[in-house]
Parts: C-alpha cells; structure tokens; sequence
C-alpha cells in the first residue's frame, strides 16, 4: 500500500556535549522500532554526506518482492513522497535488471527492495542533533527519552560457531573452476563469495553492533532492521552518491592485511598493495566497468576518474579505492540509475551478466542483502548508498545468522590467497561473535 504525505516534516536543533554518548543512546532508542536504518561515518572524511543520519520508525513504507517490476514501483513511491526515505536493494534484484534466476538457499530472506518514510529522522554531528518529526513538540519528548536511554551494555556473546559451506578444499577447487572459465574468455574477472553461517543463534543485535563497530568502525557502516532480520555492516565502500546532478561511485577491489603493531612494516605493506599487478588490475577493470555503467546515464564526455587506484586505510585493512563521477542526464529516474549501475562492478565482476550467472553456478546460498544496498534520499532527490560488505546478518525468527566474504578471482589469482582473504575480511565479524 502507497501512502501518499503531504505534511511538511520539521527539524529541530538540540545542543550536545558527547558525541559518541548522544549517538549510542539514538541507537538504543531506536531498536524499539520495527523498522530503522543507523548509518554511521565513524569520523572518516570520504566525501562524506553526514557523520550519522537515522530513518527510525514507519510512517509508510514499500515491500517489492515480485519477479519483475520491482524498481518501477520504486519510482512510483518516491513520486508520491516528498520526504526522506531509507532503505535497501537486495543483490538479487539483478536477476530483474538482467533476465536471470536464483534458486540457492537463502536462511536470511530480505525482499528484494524495502524503503520506508521514517517516522523520526536523526542528523547527528559533532555539536547538535537535529530530530526531525511531523508532530509540534514531539521533538522535546523524544530528546528527553533518548537522554535516559543508558549506554549499551557490553556482555559476553555465546553463539555456535560459524560453519563454512565450502571447505577449504572445495573452495581452492572452484577457484580453479572459475579460472578456466576466464582462460575460455567467459569472464575476465569474478568475484567470488562463500558463506560462513548458523542456524541456531541466540543473539542482540545492538551488542553485537556496537562491539564490530569498535574492532572495525568504517565510513558506510550500518545497523538496519525490519521486523525480525537485521544487517550489521561494518563496510568500508560506498556504491553511489548523488548531489545534485554529480553521480559518484567509489569502487574497492584490492586488499592486503594491516600490521598494526609495526608501523614501519604496515607502510610497506600499504605500499606494495599499491604496486601488485594483480590488486591494480582488479581495480582498473572495474573503474573501466564502472565508467561505463554510469555513461548510461550521464552526459556525454563528463564522466571522470577523480581518484586512481587511491590507498586507503582501515582498522583491519588496506584497501584500493578509485573514485568515478559524472553529470546525470536530465529526466533520470532512480530506477534508471539502478539498472546501469546494479549490482556494483566490485561485487560482480566483468562482463557483468556472464560472471553473475556463474555467481550463481558456483557460489551455494543467494548473496540477498550482501552484495546489495542500504542507504537514504532525501527529499530533493540526493542520496547515498553503501555496499553491503563486511557483514553480519541475522534472521531472529529461525535463529539463522549469516557472514559473506570473497574476492576477485582473476586469472593470475592464487586460490590459497584467495581463501585467506575471505577468513581476513570475515575476522572482524568473528571478533564481534566473541
């Protein structure tokens, strides 16, 4: 059901003294709401739109979970709004874009595309929170409700230990696969995802939240829910931002593991990332990929590199960013945006349809909300998208939890390598499962 609104939406600005206090009693405030979209920058300056902005609550909201005609019914929503809207698009919305089908397991089960108008908006920087509401003076009352809010309480987290579908040696196996397939010319890149899950977890995902944010804080983190599933991401990758007329996609392919008690050693480390042939020509076959994507909808001649093969550093991590910008056409809807640039080269590969029907193949449970987008638009139509790695998720109903990570395969990749990058980009998430 489209609920139409046509009520104006007032911001209200509230002095504060503790930034991260303020910002941990939002986020325990706003658990109590069926759905809610925590998006954090965790103090990263990466072009950032906001150092945290909150959709707490549904005044009215969009379910699109059909074979076919799901991002026309999101153009339909976001024309009857006038309103900031959060949300997510599933990875499996690429079998609308491209004409193809999934039939791997999925324990998580996200629809394809959720976006909700939020009942409160927070936008919190360093010295104001500003509580956005429909109702005169509910503002104050929600400030006060939020400052009794207590931190959240750290505890020790017991859950089962999470179990790979592939083993080590079934996935050393695929990856030989995959590399024929790109000696045959299918593909010059894939990327290639295993799962690491259990159907029996017992957990709060606030807690588990807050303690990945504190092993690994990064620029598109977030915490989102609905009804009974929730995403806690810890992403270092944006998939796109929109300002105005400019499109900017930052696409990450290249990882090496940080020595964080050798500083002199991580230097190195983060300058031989920058110089392997193998991580640089992952990059630079997405940039291409990408540039291509967004000439789909912006003017001739104005899509850019910004940033090449930039190093960037994370808690546990370094990793290649390019930056690609453009100037949209005029008269481009958000539907037409998604399907020139869904799903994120990074997290495909190229060509785009061949590699994701090998995904498909090879890879044995659907990636659902991993390897697809949360993120906001605001009511002028700018908005910006994370990538959805690094991640936890969790089904509360039938206790499933799961943890996705891989890489690019390349026809030079190591396969070993390959799997001890999965088991790194995941030991953060582990850390957080205690």
């Amino acid at each position: 059901m489209l609920l139409s609104i046509n009520l104006n939406r007032k911001f209200t600005s509230y002095l504060i003294e503790d930034y991260l206090a303020i910002k941990t009693k939002v986020l325990n405030y706003s658990k109590k709401f069926g759905a809610f979209c925590f998006l954090d920058n965790h103090e990263y300056d990466f072009k950032k739109s906001y150092d945290c902005i909150v959709g707490a609550g549904s005044m009215s909201h969009l379910v699109a979970d059909s074979n076919s005609g799901n991002l026309d019914a999101l153009d339909k929503f976001l024309y009857k709004k006038n309103d900031w809207v959060f949300g997510h698009v599933s990875y499996d919305i690429k079998n609308e874009i491209e004409e193809l089908s999934s039939s791997n397991f999925d324990g998580i089960q996200y629809p394809q595309i959720l976006f909700f108008v939020p009942e409160i908006v927070f936008i919190l920087s360093y010295k104001e929170l500003k509580i956005g509401v429909y109702s005169p003076k509910n503002e104050d009352k929600i400030f006060a409700e939020i400052n009794v809010y207590a931190e959240i309480e750290e505890n020790k987290i017991k859950i089962p230990p999470l179990k790979s579908r592939f083993t080590r040696t079934q996935y050393i196996e695929t990856v030989k696969k995959l590399k024929q397939h790109i000696l045959k010319g299918d593909c010059y890149e894939i990327n290639f995802c295993q799962e690491f899950y259990t159907s029996n977890a017992t957990l709060d995902p606030i807690k588990v939240y807050s303690k990945l944010n504190k092993f690994s804080p990064n620029p598109f983190s977030a915490f989102y829910k609905y009804k009974d599933k929730f995403l806690m991401c810890a992403s270092p990758e944006r998939f796109l931002k929109k300002t105005g007329s400019v499109l900017t996609s930052q696409p990450m392919k290249g990882t090496s593991k940080r020595i964080i008690d050798d500083k002199d050693a991580d230097e190195i480390q983060k300058n031989a990332l920058l110089y392997d042939d193998k991580e640089r020509s992952e990059n630079i076959m997405i940039v291409d990929l990408v540039r291509n994507d967004l000439s789909k909808v912006c003017e001739e001649g104005s899509v850019m590199v910004e940033e090449f093969l930039g190093i960037h550093t994370f808690p546990q991590v370094h990793q290649m960013i390019s930056t690609v910008s453009g100037i949209l056409k005029e008269d481009i809807k958000i539907s037409d945006i998604f399907r020139a640039t869904f799903p994120m080269g990074s997290m495909t590969g190229a060509p785009k349809k061949k590699v994701m029907d090998l995904i498909d193949r090879y890879e044995k449970t659907k990636r659902g909300l991993f390897s697809g987008t949360v993120g906001y638009i605001d009511p002028e139509g700018n908005f910006d998208f994370n990538v959805v790695i690094r991640s936890l998720q969790y089904n509360s109903t039938n206790k499933y939890l799961s943890a996705i990570a891989g890489s690019a395969i390349t026809f030079n990749s190591i396969p070993e390598n390959e799997y001890d990058e999965c088991l790194l980009k995941i030991s953060a998430l582990k850390k957080a499962l205690g």
